[in-house]
């Protein structure tokens, strides 16, 4: 394939090399404008990021007040930041489910990763180190970092990579009765067969093995904004319980709407943030809960990256009891996510 010339002149390293990519000079709303006055409709929001419109003063000029206050704050240091704390308390302080705690990363990728460590961690925190088996579902996206790789199923993504992915993931079939239901099957049935596929993954492994089952609560764009049957996310949460095992809920993909922004895609109203109806999407199956949650993209809308963890109190608490802190971290594990 040739590459073309601009690219190839280019300093900047892009992500596809046969056409010259418009640039884009400013946004205006829902629009995008290049820089020749072109001017083009950003109806998904990028990947479902830019929910709030692009342009807007109101969000600059407090973005720009908290830069002028404090710009940074290590997460690893023994300082914590009132914007961090106040957004850490609008997502969990009415304790969802029983999630009580976030850690705010930059990525839905690096939200991944850390919720694979704080898992691992768990387990370590309550004497079950062996617990180090993860289950997913095939046609998953839970990030591109080689951690959120080993546990997505997107196939074609993995290849490459295949060498460096974890071996201590399995995959079972996603919960999509377009294409999955038998001819004749029911509902029912079908919710049957797919639940009691986890189920015999996790005796295979042997539970006393398995560390998570993770899913996205509604399919991103990998399986097409697919909804399970009713009644799936029920059974899952059951197994999860009666095997002691816990439940890992990608949200990442998910987006808010302001009233100035009319026009929604399928990917803007896959999951999350209150776009089901409930600012989490789990809360639609009536389960208590996941044991640990990711959100990200429109949690940051485009204006800064972010992304976060919501934790359960009992992995908290397994963590004040045992060794008294998380044994993870980034530069920018984010202290100072929001103003």
């Amino acid at each position: 394939m040739a590459c073309h010339p601009f690219v190839a002149q280019s300093s900047l390293f892009h992500r596809t090399f046969a056409y010259e990519p418009e640039t884009i000079e400013s946004g205006q709303g829902i629009a995008l404008i290049t820089n020749t006055g072109r001017r083009i409709l950003d109806a998904s929001s990028g990947p479902a990021v830019s929910c709030l419109g692009h342009s807007r003063p109101d969000i600059a000029q407090i973005v720009a007040e908290q830069i002028n206050k404090v710009a940074y704050v290590y997460s690893g240091s023994r300082f914590t930041s009132q914007a961090g704390e106040e957004l850490a308390t609008e997502l969990v302080g009415h304790r969802p489910g029983g999630l009580s705690k976030a850690i705010f990363v930059n990525s839905g990728s690096e939200a991944t990763d850390a919720a694979i460590k704080l898992a691992t961690q768990y387990w370590h925190e309550v004497g079950q180190p062996q617990k180090r088996h993860f289950i997913a579902r095939k046609q998953s996206y839970h990030g591109n970092t080689l951690g959120a790789l080993s546990i997505s199923g997107h196939d074609s993504r993995r290849q490459l990579y295949a060498d460096w992915l974890s071996s201590n993931v399995s995959f079972v079939e996603p919960n999509m009765p377009y294409r999955f239901k038998h001819h004749g099957e029911t509902d029912a049935q079908y919710l049957k067969r797919s639940v009691d596929e986890i189920e015999d993954e996790i005796t295979r492994l042997g539970p006393q093995n398995v560390a998570a089952f993770v899913a996205e609560t509604v399919s991103g764009t990998t399986l097409g904004c697919a909804p399970a049957v009713e009644g799936y996310f029920k059974a899952v949460r059951d197994i999860c319980d009666r095997y002691d095992i816990l439940l890992i809920l990608d949200e990442v993909c998910q987006s808010q709407q302001n009233g100035e922004l009319r026009i929604l895609t399928q990917s803007q109203i896959m999951c999350g943030m209150g776009k089901t109806g409930t600012l989490h999407a789990w809360e639609q199956e009536g389960i208590r809960g996941p044991d640990l949650q990711t959100i990200g993209k429109a949690l940051g809308a485009g204006f800064l990256p972010l992304s976060a963890v919501l934790v359960h109190e009992k992995i908290f608490d397994a963590l004040v009891k045992g060794s008294g802190g998380l044994a993870h971290g980034h530069t920018f594990q984010v202290c100072e996510p929001w103003p």
